[in-house]
């Protein structure tokens, strides 16, 4: 048993096999995940497991080359800064939702939380840790 660290055993499996540019979504409980991409479902109830800390410990874990968000989220100026912070130095890229669905496509998974503030969702690129 892994005494530390994400103990999921998909999502730990998915993050160890991820190589350089793979795409992976952290997603709130209502992105719809495209036909064909597995989708890690830790979704319990409303808000449980709600979207950050998901996405810290998979940032914990995770090297991140490149992260985009929904222009949509703008708005929502504080889970915005909560990203923009939780990423430094990686800038936030921003496209409109209907492109970032489409992105999705292209996932090695989308990992779904109990998440139900709107566009609580983020598509991370892997990077090298060398």
């Amino acid at each position: 048993m892994k005494k530390q660290g994400i103990l999921h055993r998909d999502l730990a499996a998915l993050i160890a096999s991820l190589g350089h540019g793979d795409l992976v979504v952290v997603g709130d409980s209502g992105l719809p995940v495209p036909p064909g991409v597995p989708c890690i479902d830790l979704a319990v109830t409303n808000g449980v497991p709600p979207f950050l800390p998901v996405l810290e410990a998979i940032l914990s874990e995770m090297v991140v080359e490149s992260a985009t968000v929904a222009e949509e989220l703008k708005p929502n100026e504080k889970l915005a800064k909560s990203l923009a912070e939780r990423l430094s130095p990686i800038e936030l890229h921003f496209v409109n939702h209907e492109s970032l669905k489409t992105r999705c496509r292209q996932a090695r998974a989308v990992i779904r939380t109990g998440e139900w503030t709107p566009y609580a969702n983020i598509l991370l690129y892997a990077g090298v840790a060398f």
